[in-house]
């Protein structure tokens, strides 16, 4: 070694130092080009008059949330607005607490699905039903089980259409509570987000959320609705948007007050068979959206398992934890200020560890998980 830098010979050492150095490069290229567009995104909206919106909601067995959440939703402040609940083959109270609801708001459209042995759990029956029995060309969705933070959520979400825009991605972030398993859903959820929010503004969308998303009817009816992917139970958010969302026809809401919260699940095999239905329908991405989404966490553990290995041989040990120390400095400011934009601030502290941790427990996950019991939505 000569100074700081090593000397390189052709041996298995050299090739994995050449290795790692790519590895690292790919991690800080990756960041800058990608994670940093939503770091620093900065919103436009339009101040001229807002349009009408159909706020859509689909529910089954869901009468302890229509009656907690939505008076939140019926009362936004927005001067021109329909709210469609689509009660989906229910067996609970929901009927009778809609009609209450119904007669206490005129905005209010409830659109009730009767049992049926034939039919499908899944939300692209009613939501399909509830578009056409909209009354505004713009539509905004979400889920049932959702609270937005505040009356000036559907303001925030509808000053983002534009006749450029048509689709505005939002973000569903999960409420707080105690325990580890809250800590991990807010987590995963906050870099998923993360990651379609700034793959949107990089140009490349892949999904959306159904808990707080928003795109025309003009748009639902070019790409015929959810008919490409009808048969498969999920995919009314992510396979839909990148069938939608095309020639720069969308655009993303991040501002605080434009957030939908939810309670996540209470339970590890709860969210083990929310996780299996968001990985069911991921199967049926793109070739190049699947190496787009696997370049960072690859790349992320090909780079940890050559630096270890590098630093066994005092040669490379020095030169190896300086750029490792680099990247890893370089993604804690980028990604830190995403987490930040997107109100999870709590984790920036330990994003080096969790961000290492991500990348070698999600694809384990994914092989793990069952991914064919996806009936019910």
């Amino acid at each position: 070694m000569t100074g700081f830098l090593p000397v390189l010979e052709f041996n298995i050492t050299a090739l994995i130092f050449i290795l790692f150095c790519v590895m690292a490069l790919t991690q800080v290229t990756f960041s800058i080009l990608i994670f940093s567009r939503l770091s620093f995104h900065k919103a436009k909206t339009k101040d001229d008059e807002l349009d009408g919106v159909s706020i859509l909601i689909t529910a089954r067995n869901e009468s302890e949330n229509i009656f907690k959440n939505l008076p939140f939703i019926l009362n936004q402040d927005y001067p021109n607005y329909e709210v469609i609940v689509i009660n989906h083959q229910s067996s609970d109270d929901s009927k009778y607490i809609l009609d209450v609801y119904t007669r206490d708001y005129k905005n209010l459209k409830v659109i009730s699905i009767e049992r049926n042995q034939h039919l499908k759990y899944g939300k692209k029956l009613p939501l399909t039903i509830g578009i056409k029995c909209a009354k505004y060309n713009a539509l905004l969705f979400t889920d049932i089980d959702c609270k937005p933070q505040g009356n000036q959520w559907l303001k925030s979400m509808a000053s983002h259409f534009s006749d450029k825009h048509q689709i505005v991605l939002g973000h569903a972030p999960y409420s707080k509570t105690k325990g580890l398993l809250n800590k991990v859903i807010r987590f995963d959820t906050t870099w998923i987000a993360m990651n379609y929010l700034s793959m949107a503004k990089a140009k490349v969308p892949y999904m959306g959320t159904g808990r707080n998303m928003a795109y025309t009817r003009h748009v639902f009816e070019k790409v015929s609705g959810f008919k490409s992917h009808y048969s498969l139970s999920p995919g009314e958010d992510n396979l839909f948007i990148q069938e939608a969302a095309k020639k720069k026809n969308y655009t993303i809401n991040i501002a605080p007050e434009s957030f939908c919260y939810s309670k996540a699940c209470s339970t590890w095999d709860q969210w083990m068979k929310q996780k299996s239905r968001h990985y069911t329908s991921s199967d049926r991405y793109k070739v190049i959206k699947k190496l787009l989404l696997g370049i960072y966490p690859s790349s992320l553990l090909i780079m940890l398992v050559s630096f270890v290995t590098l630093l066994s041989d005092s040669s490379f040990i020095w030169i190896s934890l300086a750029i490792f120390t680099l990247v890893t400095f370089v993604k804690w400011i980028i990604i830190g200020k995403s987490f930040k934009k997107l109100n999870a601030s709590k984790f920036i502290v330990l994003l080096p560890l969790l961000d290492i941790a991500y990348a070698i427990l999600t694809p384990i996950m994914y092989y793990a998980i069952d991914k064919t019991n996806n009936k019910k939505w």
